[in-house]
């Protein structure tokens, strides 16, 4: 096989993210200029910025968010890579251009403020999310917020929401104290939906279950939702009673089949749950059960 045959997958998955962020910016300037916008509703982080910046001086939403965006870029070249650095390049261009281009689509909803803030933050959250899940970013806060959490005691979301803190506290010398409330709730809604574009619906979990019935629980849980799991010998730190501890990963939507076995099997179990952010190796990949 030559080199060139060898290169062209590579090749081909790097122009298919390309095209996913370009998307991911369109979706998410379709959100901003037909949704939240028009309504007097703003973004967080450095196009919520933008936004202001646009409104108090009449200037191009998308050449504030590109200026603005650079400093970030540079900081996400220097802390995470080159190729973040291209792709978030990629995403910021496409949310500027996207801006520009659909600055005059008449807006889809307007009045109603639960309904723009809630189809406002999807729309914006997809968009934002389908960028990072292909690598790249929308906005620098994000980058600034890790670059943060390094050198300070403090998570990367302690700091994404502190910096937001002060955006929304700016948004509201524009578009007013409701203004405000209603860009916070429709950023929270978009970041709880670029969680889901993210790891997607079938994320995963882990069950820790320590019960009287082990054995049963195993195999019920590999009957009925073809799942298999693992032992570890635990001891109770105040009765010295040996147990096993039954571990099973799960992806989401098996969630509630599996509480419904335990409670089944033993309403008195002991469970803890994880989110886990990667499943990698082993036998995940589930049998087919009927």
């Amino acid at each position: 096989m030559s080199s060139m045959e060898k290169n062209n997958p590579n090749q081909l998955k790097i122009m298919l993210r390309g095209l996913m962020i370009i998307i991911g910016g369109f979706i998410a300037a379709y959100g901003l200029e037909t949704v939240l916008i028009p309504n007097n509703v703003s973004d967080g982080g450095v196009t919520g910025l933008s936004i202001v910046g646009s409104k108090l001086f009449g200037l191009p939403l998308g050449v504030l968010i590109a200026i603005m965006n650079i400093p970030f870029i540079w900081l996400g070249y220097q802390q995470i890579g080159k190729s973040f650095a291209i792709y978030s390049i990629v995403g910021i261009a496409s949310l500027a251009v996207g801006t520009s281009l659909m600055h005059h689509i008449p807006a889809i909803i307007e009045g109603d403020t639960l309904l723009v803030t809630v189809v406002g933050g999807i729309i914006l959250g997809f968009g934002m999310g389908l960028a990072l899940r292909n690598g790249g970013a929308l906005d620098g806060i994000d980058m600034l917020a890790v670059l943060l959490s390094r050198k300070l005691p403090f998570g990367t979301s302690d700091f994404i929401l502190f910096l937001n803190l002060f955006v929304f506290i700016f948004v509201s010398t524009v578009f007013g104290l409701q203004g405000a409330i209603l860009s916070a709730i429709a950023y929270y809604i978009a970041s709880k939906v670029i969680h889901i574009v993210e790891e997607g619906l079938s994320g995963s979990k882990t069950f820790k279950i320590i019960t009287t019935e082990p054995e049963l629980m195993v195999t019920t849980i590999r009957d009925r939702l073809g799942r298999s799991a693992t032992y570890n010998e635990v001891y109770g730190g105040y009765s010295h009673e040996k147990f096993r501890e039954i571990t099973c990963v799960i992806n989401r939507l098996e969630e509630s089949k599996i509480k419904e076995i335990i409670h089944e099997i033993d309403e008195d179990a002991f469970v803890t749950v994880y989110d886990v952010a990667e499943v990698k190796g082993g036998n995940f990949r589930k049998r087919n059960i009927h």
